[in-house]
């Protein structure tokens, strides 16, 4: 349900009104039982009691509660897992919470009626969407102050960041748009209509969706975030109120304020393929970093249901604080990129050069991500000394050392070099290259050498 113009009992009214169509409907909170496979924390805003409930995601306990401003509404947790930002929608602040000592380090005054934070992957900001003011404010978390506020669309009700922290998508629900703003200019650089009642936003890891719940229409819009434009709109329950996807980005969980249940949508197809009842009026929900779990906060019953994404069953179900509304984990590391660089070395003997070896270096980018630079050193035979060598390329003694520069994914370097076989003793002599460094990172060593062997039969003769 927007939280377009109205203060916190307007929308708990609305919230009883679904739990009501809850019980009239025989829906209940499933049975809690024990479960284990996490080590995760995971924070829970409790709106009408003003506290946080923090849960070992192992025993899917309450560990403990830290009070913190009147009305917490969103919260976000830093990649280290030190930090845990909490936006409170009545008193207009984001409380910061030292995860270590369970308690609140810093408060931070932000715009009017912040409803959702976020922290980008480096850990360095904090985005605020200010559900009354229209408003992003960004808040340097080195200083805990804000340093720029972006104008975006009517009642924002959720911001969400891409996994390069580049772009910010706010779900704008006063509008049916999405604001994507640019974080290097902190300015909006586009605007995408999507259905009615926008609410959530949630990216998935590749940065290519952004998928939105529009609490009105019942339905979830896919932007493609290259073009701008809503690719597909998949129906869901009644009154959609978040939206999160797994880490592999194969899932995404759409929280139905109404029905009492979770829509899971299958990514590939945009098409749902399961429904899972969870508690009355279900108004958050956050994946655990493994994947392993949903965590989704029922405002009508003080609860969290816990499930099993691999059978989609209830796993446990934990009591916390008067009205969660807001669910997170500490963020998933980012999938650092690899590059995997195949080396070959072959050699023959000229016709037209006798008594000289001809060495051929090539350098293959298996991927996936593109190759910044790479460096290939090749130890020549006893005695051998190289010439004529391609661009590149240096020599000191027997070592020949080429540097290469971007390598996309695919793409292949060759070099060349040449040694004198009068130089060389008389039977077999081997060449070795090596990748010495790259970057990203080779996930494959395997491949990061290569071999060629010639026979010296004279001065002048050889074969290859």
């Amino acid at each position: 349900m927007p939280r377009a113009d109205r203060s916190r009992p307007r929308w708990t009214a609305l919230a009883a009104a679904a739990v009501g169509l809850l019980a009239a409907a025989g829906l209940g909170a499933p049975p809690a039982h024990a479960a284990a496979g996490l080590a995760d924390r995971a924070y829970v805003v409790n709106a009408h009691d003003d506290t946080v409930s923090v849960i070992d995601a192992t025993t899917h306990v309450v560990v403990a509660t830290v009070p913190v401003g009147r009305g917490p509404d969103g919260v976000a947790v830093n990649p280290a897992g030190t930090r845990a930002y909490v936006a409170n929608l009545s008193d207009e602040t984001v409380s910061v919470i030292d995860t270590a000592g369970a308690s609140v380090a810093a408060t931070v005054r932000v715009g009017q009626y912040p409803s959702s934070v976020v922290v980008n992957p480096a850990g360095t900001r904090a985005y605020v969407a200010n559900a009354g003011g229209n408003t992003v404010s960004v808040v340097d978390t080195a200083t805990n102050t804000v340093t720029a506020t972006v104008p975006v669309g009517p009642n924002p009700n959720a911001v969400a960041v891409n996994p390069a922290g580049t772009r910010l998508y706010t779900a704008n629900a006063g509008g049916n748009t999405v604001s994507v703003v640019d974080t290097a200019t902190n300015t909006v650089t586009g605007t995408v209509t999507v259905g009615s009642g926008p609410v959530a936003a949630a990216v998935n890891p590749s940065g290519t969706r952004v998928y939105v719940a529009n609490s009105y229409a019942a339905s979830v819009s896919v932007i493609d975030t290259a073009t701008g434009t809503v690719t597909a709109t998949v129906p869901v329950g009644r009154i959609p109120h978040a939206v999160t996807l797994n880490p592999s980005g194969t899932r995404a969980y759409v929280a139905n304020l109404s029905d009492g249940t979770v829509s899971v949508i299958d990514t590939a197809s945009d098409t749902v393929t399961g429904t899972v009842p969870v508690g009355p009026a279900p108004s958050a929900a956050a994946v655990s970093p493994s994947g392993a779990f949903l965590y989704v906060t029922g405002a009508g019953g003080d609860t969290v249901t816990v499930v099993d994404t691999a059978t989609g069953a209830v796993a446990a179900t934990t009591a916390v604080g008067a009205f969660p509304t807001g669910v997170a984990f500490v963020p998933r590391p980012a999938a650092q990129p690899r590059a995997d660089l195949a080396v070959t070395l072959t050699a023959q003997a000229p016709a037209l050069l006798p008594g000289a070896i001809s060495y051929t270096l090539t350098t293959r980018n298996n991927g996936p991500a593109a190759v910044g630079s790479a460096t290939v050193t090749t130890v020549l035979p006893a005695g051998a000394t190289a010439t004529n060598l391609s661009s590149g390329c240096t020599a000191a003694g027997r070592t020949v050392t080429c540097s290469y520069g971007t390598l996309a994914n695919g793409a292949t370097a060759t070099s060349g070099f040449r040694t004198a076989v009068g130089l060389l003793g008389l039977g077999p002599v081997t060449a070795t290259a090596t990748r010495t460094a790259s970057t990203p990172a080779d996930p494959n060593a395997a491949n990061d050498s290569g071999s060629a062997t010639c026979t010296v039969l004279s001065a002048l003769l050889v074969r290859c």
